[in-house]
């Protein structure tokens, strides 16, 4: 085994997590001297209950972030449809690519402390692997090409070899190099820098950096830098085939990962969802997402200084006027400009996002994947619930 270098974590974990557990926390109800917002919390709930009965998923849970500081989250639907048991705010779901979200806040926070530079290229850190020169593009790529999808690394996760490799081995725990394996010697679409392709192979990447400049495991930087010291309490790792508070999800009878409708038989996902890792990898629910979204794009995750760096977004094949970050879908809203993510994992679907001009945040998470469940966009989804607290705010403020 070879020995990985090391940067003093534990030091600089104690220390940023100190530094962030003395700034002010979320709530999940508003300050004593503000009112109840009543009115809001109807307003909202009834507009998540008529885009459920429009469309045709199981449940729903929404999470909202305000600019006071205060959270809260709702729900509408089943978290299991077939035995109708309510959903509840407090029902956990996979986030999907969401997750990259994390891991690009702890490869800013190693920028911060000097463990690796965002143009630094990916073969100063593997470079002496014997599989790192069967990588396409592997001479030439940096880490922040991997962090915004312009490194030309294909996807691994849609890799019909891959997938067949999943479902023969629901149990199987995956290694990264098992992952990129499935990628070797395949033939980059463009060259380094050239043009943008998502992929979670990039994060699969990434997140190989992290390991190995910090000689620690992403989930317990993930622990340690981020979910301790923010207080994110109801998002955990995806990382074994049970996952507790995990409410069923639906990815259609047919889909490639496994043909089956239900995601969960008797409480354990039916392969293991540890592979996704540092391409997405978490569970959560949606107030504590919205929670997550409002401390990352306001600065609070990592050193402020370094926030214009990671919103420095390049043209992405997302849709019009839609641009990538560093781990940061950045479109143009009805509410001005909008920060977040979408996510995806067989059965649920996740969209989050931050209104930097009215300082609040909303997350939404369905239980199916099934085309066209939703009836519209979940973004369509996140903007009709924003626009109601915009109003409430703009009436209170006359």
């Amino acid at each position: 085994m070879r020995q990985r270098t090391s940067i003093a974590i534990p030091i600089l974990v104690l220390s940023f997590g100190w530094l962030l557990l003395h700034q002010e926390p979320f709530t999940s109800a508003r300050p004593a001297h503000a009112q109840e917002p009543k009115q809001l919390r109807e307003r909202l709930q009834t507009q998540l209950d008529a885009l459920h009965a429009a469309a045709q998923f199981p449940g729903a849970t929404a999470g909202f972030a305000l600019p006071d500081g205060s959270s809260f989250g709702l729900a509408t639907g089943f978290s299991d449809k077939n035995k109708k048991i309510p959903m509840t705010p407090s029902d956990l779901m996979l986030q999907g690519s969401v997750g990259k979200t994390y891991v690009a806040a702890i490869a800013q926070q190693f920028v911060h402390e000097g463990g690796f530079l965002l143009d630094d290229k990916v073969k100063k850190f593997f470079g002496g692997e014997p599989w790192y020169s069967r990588l396409p593009n592997a001479d030439e790529i940096t880490v922040r090409q991997l962090m915004n999808h312009t490194s030309g690394l294909v996807r691994y996760e849609f890799n019909e070899a891959f997938i067949s490799d999943l479902i023969r081995q629901p149990d199987k725990v995956w290694k990264p190099e098992e992952l990129v394996a499935y990628i070797l010697d395949s033939k980059a679409p463009f060259s380094a820098g050239e043009d943008w392709e998502y992929s979670d192979t990039n994060y699969i990447v990434l997140g190989m950096i992290l390991e190995k400049i910090s000689a620690a495991k992403y989930y317990d930087l993930l622990s340690a830098r981020i979910l301790g010291p923010l207080r994110l309490r109801n998002t955990v790792p995806s990382d074994s085939r049970t996952i507790r508070g995990l409410v069923q999800g639906y990815a259609g009878a047919g889909n490639p990962f496994g043909g089956r409708d239900e995601m969960l038989s008797d409480g354990r996902f039916v392969f293991n969802p540890q592979f996704e890792w540092t391409g997405g990898g978490v569970a959560s629910t949606a107030e504590d997402l919205a929670r997550w979204a409002k401390y990352l794009y306001e600065g609070r995750a990592f050193d402020s200084s370094l926030l214009p760096e990671m919103l420095d977004a390049v043209p992405a094949k997302l849709g019009p006027n839609v641009k990538y970050g560093l781990g940061v879908i950045v479109r143009q809203t009805p509410l001005g400009p909008g920060y977040g993510h979408s996510g995806y994992f067989p059965g649920y679907l996740t969209e989050m996002m931050y209104f930097p001009e009215t300082r609040f945040a909303v997350a939404i998470q369905v239980n199916t994947s099934v085309p066209r469940a939703t009836g519209k966009p979940l973004t369509q989804f996140l903007y009709d619930l924003a626009e109601i607290i915009k109003s409430e705010m703009e009436r209170s403020a006359h």
